[in-house]
């Protein structure tokens, strides 16, 4: 790497050492893999792994240094290693191909007897990732500040960064994301008139739409980026949208609809009851609420809510699934207000995630040119990768939630 990729990516450059640490990840990995149907390959030709010929294929490039980040940050080691090139998908094999079987594996792959040395793996989020009003500037900033050209190259032309809504195989990304927005807004009863308030805004994709309806919207957000594009695209289409720099916790007003897509996985567990309770305050009497949420089972939910892991190191700081039945307990206990509906999206965000995947890597040249150097590139390809696998087998879900009060029923 160069000085400038060094101090870029401190924890890549540097391969841990910690022998005994990476002993013990090679003794663990071998017997789990050869309870996955995938080939583990390495140079001298060893094979690991229950798969076949025809398995997705895991080659692993440099032993040494995979398994020592395997070892040290156990959680985080399994990603940093792909970012670095210390393994990669064999060829012929797609990434999410072979992350999947491990993905369906999740809740079982680490043996039974070594589960309950989880506490001592499992790190916390740091103090400085927490989602106060300050955090969640610098958490959001580190994601989606990083450049609208960028995430250009990948979204379809709506820049709608969520799961789409697919109508059928043959209906295309961008006709899938405006189902989704409609499905959205539709679900809120948005209609001409309409005081509708959105909490993050996004690149403004989700704002016009309901302002062509006729509605009257405000929508926010804490990213500046973000902010910027999302004017120029509403005096593109011609609507008026009131766009607010400020944090949800700051907000005033009565509403009638309130939407939000995918932004409650940037609250945080601590802020949920303020984040929910915030929206019971905003919303006008019979009002209806409809938001887009990442979710994971519960249990899933109650095993990694104190954890800290390579997704939340490199992609979105500060970030938290919630379980369903979290939020029907922070509802329940913080607000008047209860779930009415909802549905699932999860096979569509694999699908989303897919075809993000393939644009990004299609369009890596340009991506390159912008600065973006191959560390980059392996960490954002395992990011979409990782989770198209966990959407595929139903680790992770997605649901378009409506919300009221039940005596405005």
């Amino acid at each position: 790497m160069t000085q400038l990729a060094t101090a870029r990516w401190p924890g890549i450059a540097h391969t841990p050492r910690t022998p005994l640490k990476a002993r013990a990840a090679k003794a663990i990995l071998r017997p789990t893999a050869n309870r996955v149907p995938v080939r583990l390959t390495f140079a001298d030709g060893t094979v690991w792994g229950a798969g076949d010929a025809d398995s997705p294929e895991m080659r692993v490039i440099r032993p040494k240094a995979f398994f020592a980040r395997l070892g040290a940050e156990t959680k985080i080691g399994f990603g940093e290693a792909y970012m670095a090139g210390d393994w990669t998908a064999g060829h012929g094999t797609d990434l999410a191909d072979l992350l999947t079987p491990f993905a369906e594996r999740m809740s079982s792959i680490v043996p039974e007897p070594l589960q309950k040395f989880r506490g001592f793996v499992d790190k916390k989020l740091p103090h400085h990732q927490r989602n106060s009003v300050q955090g969640s500037r610098k958490n959001i900033e580190a994601h989606y500040d990083l450049s609208n050209d960028l995430f250009a190259q990948f979204l379809d032309p709506s820049m709608s960064y969520s799961a789409a809504y697919f109508a059928s195989p043959e209906q295309d990304l961008a006709a899938a994301q405006l189902r989704k927005i409609d499905a959205i807004l539709d679900d809120a009863k948005v209609t001409e008139g309409t005081r509708v308030l959105e909490i993050g805004s996004g690149w403004g994709a989700l704002a016009i739409r309901a302002a062509q309806r006729g509605a009257k919207v405000t929508t926010i957000t804490i990213s500046t980026e973000q902010a910027a594009l999302a004017e120029e695209r509403f005096a593109e289409a011609g609507v008026d949208v009131d766009l607010q720099l400020v944090d949800y916790r700051e907000v005033t007003g009565e509403y009638d609809a309130i939407v939000s897509v995918e932004m409650i996985e940037a609250v945080g567990e601590e802020y949920w009851p303020t984040y929910f309770a915030t929206i019971d305050k905003l919303l006008a009497p019979g009002g209806r609420v409809a938001i887009q949420a990442i979710t994971m089972a519960h249990h899933r939910y109650l095993a990694t809510r104190n954890s800290y892991g390579w997704i939340q190191k490199y992609i979105f700081p500060g970030g938290l699934i919630p379980s369903l039945d979290a939020i029907d307990q922070t509802l329940d206990e913080h607000t008047t207000l209860a779930v009415t509906n909802h549905r699932t999206l999860g096979q569509d965000y694999a699908r989303t995630l897919h075809e993000w995947r393939e644009t990004f890597n299609a369009n890596w040249d340009t991506i390159n040119a912008q600065g973006f150097d191959e560390t980059f590139r392996r960490m954002w390809e395992f990011y979409l990768a990782y989770c198209e696998a966990g959407f595929r087998t139903g680790y992770l879900d997605v649901f378009q939630i409506t919300m009221s009060r039940p005596a405005e029923v």
